[in-house]
């Protein structure tokens, strides 16, 4: 009798950790050791497609960088472990995130945002105003969410395909920039980038607007910017802006297809290739020595007088920049076109990727 009770005994354990392990997924469980590797590893679409799009450090130290195709990548230092859609992404295509002042992570990707406490994704859904108009280009019918901001309010500020959301820890609030239908992706969209300087003023900026705007808590002033030439063998002319940055000195930096702008809270002030910037401009960063740091196509160091830009002789093989990060120690991460990472260490560039089909 005593045989047969503690095989009841163990078959019921048994069952109860079969069920508890179905119940909880894949995300709660730790990933095999063979899906974390010293390098961030390619695996999904072509080699030559796709990008590193975003990076941010949490406050244990992780590094986290977004991609295009590939999903999520947490670094602790030692090794990447990634992160897909069968973990509970909602989209491998990522655009933005940030650790908000509760430690959780917010995750904006191609179908909407998510957030991650450390152990599940959670969908968050953004309640839409009854009268937005849909999108009509088919491939835009999702909810894509650009970028993320927290104010030193604490709310979170949302750029979406389908407007700008503030978000007070219970509610979603539409905030309405312009009301002309002008969108280049859809009707509806506005902001592609979302800034909040030293007084409190939140700007936005998106290539479907002419120069930038700037919201103080209660208006909204739309600032016109020269128009800066994009590379090619007809220049396209660009006068909208990305809000990027704002340095020690508080001056505001921005991106274009031609360059930058930097505010200074009176003028702006452009830099393109006659300057000694390549070209195009996706993201802007200051470090802790105060060196402004450009990526676009390749990546420049500003001093306040002189560019300097790094080339394959550098160790950056590609040119085709989408994020840059630095970290805590002072190293500078740059995310690439081809899903491609490199670390910066102050003399040169060291590979943390590789493609395996």
């Amino acid at each position: 009798m005593k045989k047969i009770s503690s095989h009841r005994h163990i078959f019921t354990f048994l069952t109860i950790l079969f069920f508890n392990t179905a119940c909880n997924g894949p995300v709660k469980k730790d990933l095999p050791k063979e899906t974390e590797h010293p390098k961030l590893i390619k695996t999904i679409g072509d080699p030559r497609y796709g990008h590193v799009r975003c990076g941010m450090q949490d406050k244990y130290g992780n590094l986290w960088f977004g991609t295009t195709e590939n999903g999520l990548y947490k670094y602790d230092g030692k090794s990447f472990r990634q992160f897909l859609v069968a973990d509970g992404l909602p989209s491998n295509s990522i655009n933005d995130m940030l650790e908000d002042k509760n430690g959780k992570v917010w995750i904006g990707t191609e179908v909407g945002v998510c957030l991650y406490d450390g152990k599940t994704f959670s969908k968050i859904q953004i309640p839409l105003p009854k009268k937005l108009p849909s999108n009509k280009k088919e491939f835009y019918k999702t909810q894509i969410v650009y970028d993320i901001m927290q104010d030193k309010r604490g709310k979170l500020w949302f750029a979406t395909i389908d407007g700008v959301y503030v978000y007070d820890g219970e509610s979603f609030t539409p905030l309405i920039i312009d009301e002309a239908a002008n969108g280049f992706l859809g009707s509806n969209d506005k902001a592609e980038r979302i800034l909040e300087d030293n007084a409190g003023n939140i700007w936005f900026g998106g290539r479907t607007n002419e120069g930038v705007y700037r919201y103080d808590g209660k208006t909204i002033t739309n600032l016109k910017l020269e128009k800066l030439f994009q590379n090619g063998p007809k220049p396209k002319s660009h006068n909208w802006a990305w809000p990027q940055w704002q340095d020690k000195a508080g001056n505001i930096w921005f991106s274009n297809w031609g360059g930058a702008y930097r505010y200074d809270g009176k003028s702006f002030t452009s830099f393109t290739k006659k300057d000694g910037l390549p070209g195009m401009v996706t993201r802007i960063i200051e470090d802790k020595s105060g060196y402004i740091w450009l990526g676009g196509d390749g990546v420049c160091r500003y001093d306040g007088k002189l560019f300097t830009c790094f080339t394959t002789k550098d160790g950056q093989a590609n040119s085709g920049v989408w994020s840059i990060l630095e970290d805590k120690t002072g190293n500078i991460w740059v995310g690439t076109w081809g899903t491609s990472l490199y670390l910066y260490d102050g003399e040169k560039f060291i590979t943390y990727s590789e493609y395996k089909k």
